[in-house]
C-alpha cells in the first residue's frame, strides 16, 4: 500500500494542533469552533493518506459522518451504552451536542472544497 506523504504530513501537523488545542486551550472560541473546523480537515487528510485516486463526494461523506457523530451526542449514545466512563470515547465522540458544531463542520467542508477547486485549477494551468 502506497501512502501519500503530503497528506500524512498534513495529518500529523493537524493532529498535533488539535491535541494542543484540546490540552491547553480552554476558551470560548478556538477550542469549540476552530477545533471543530479543523477536525473535518484532519479527517480529510487522514483518509487522503490512503487514497490512490480522488473520491468525488468525499467531502460530503466526511460532513455526513461528522453530523452523525454530533447526532450521537444529541441522543447521549455513550450514556445509553454505559460507555461514558471511557475517556478516549468521550474525546473521540464528544459528549455535548451543539448545532454550532455542525456549522463549523460545514465551514471546514467549504474550505476544503475551495482548496480542492483552487489546487485542481492550478494543476490544469501548469
Amino acid at each position: 500500500m502506497e501512502i501519500n506523504k503530503k497528506y500524512l504530513f498534513c495529518f500529523i501537523i493537524l493532529f498535533l494542533i488539535e491535541s494542543l488545542i484540546a490540552i491547553f486551550i480552554h476558551d470560548n472560541f478556538i477550542r469549540p469552533y476552530l477545533g471543530d473546523l479543523l477536525v473535518i480537515i484532519l479527517i480529510y487528510c487522514f483518509i487522503s493518506i490512503f487514497l490512490k485516486k480522488k473520491i468525488k463526494l468525499l467531502l460530503l461523506y466526511i460532513f455526513i459522518f461528522a453530523v452523525i457523530v454530533e447526532g450521537l451526542q444529541y441522543i447521549h449514545i455513550l450514556e445509553r451504552l454505559k460507555l461514558n466512563h471511557i475517556p478516549i470515547l468521550k474525546i473521540v465522540l464528544g459528549s455535548t451536542f451543539d448545532i454550532k458544531d455542525i456549522l463549523c463542520y460545514f465551514i471546514g467542508m467549504v474550505i476544503l472544497f475551495l482548496w480542492q477547486k483552487r489546487t485542481s485549477h492550478e494543476s490544469i494551468n501548469e
